[in-house]
């Protein structure tokens, strides 16, 4: 279990999970608690699934891992996991609701919704994160420094 949280003392690896867990924690929060005009748990697990059609325990993870899958980037606490979480719901968003609008996002509202470069963006950093680790000051490091030390 020791590779799951090994990482390097990495200050890139800081600044892309800190970046990224600070990017997706309000999206998290629209979905988890209705911040930011969000519509909140309950309003987003109806939302998807009359939308979207995604079933609710789908929804709770997309909610999971944009909400607490962020905390714990920032934190660089389950690093991998949180990074494969918000991977995921980016390849959704581009699957489910962002293809049909092409690459670029919608700068000057002439397109019919926004385009899928931003989740590009997020997954190669989830992708670099979940290669790599936390990097520098992640609670992962710690966890792993400990289980070397204790020869595990």
């Amino acid at each position: 279990m020791n590779w799951f949280f090994m990482t390097n003392d990495s200050w890139p690896n800081l600044i892309l999970r800190v970046m990224l867990g600070a990017v997706m924690l309000p999206h998290g929060a629209q979905k988890l608690l209705g911040w930011f005009g969000g519509y909140g748990f309950l309003g987003t697990i109806d939302t998807f699934a009359q939308h979207l059609h995604i079933p609710p325990v789908l929804t709770f993870f997309v909610i999971m891992a944009e909400s607490l899958g962020s905390l714990g980037l920032i934190l660089g606490c389950l690093t991998r996991l949180g990074a494969f979480g918000i991977m995921c719901n980016m390849i959704g968003a581009i699957v489910l609701v962002h293809w049909p609008n092409g690459f670029f996002m919608n700068w000057f509202g002439k397109q019919a919704g926004e385009g899928f470069e931003y989740h590009l963006l997020a997954i190669a950093i989830a992708g670099s994160l979940l290669i790599s680790g936390g990097g520098k000051w992640s609670v992962d490091r710690r966890i792993a420094g400990e289980a070397v030390v204790r020869g595990k």
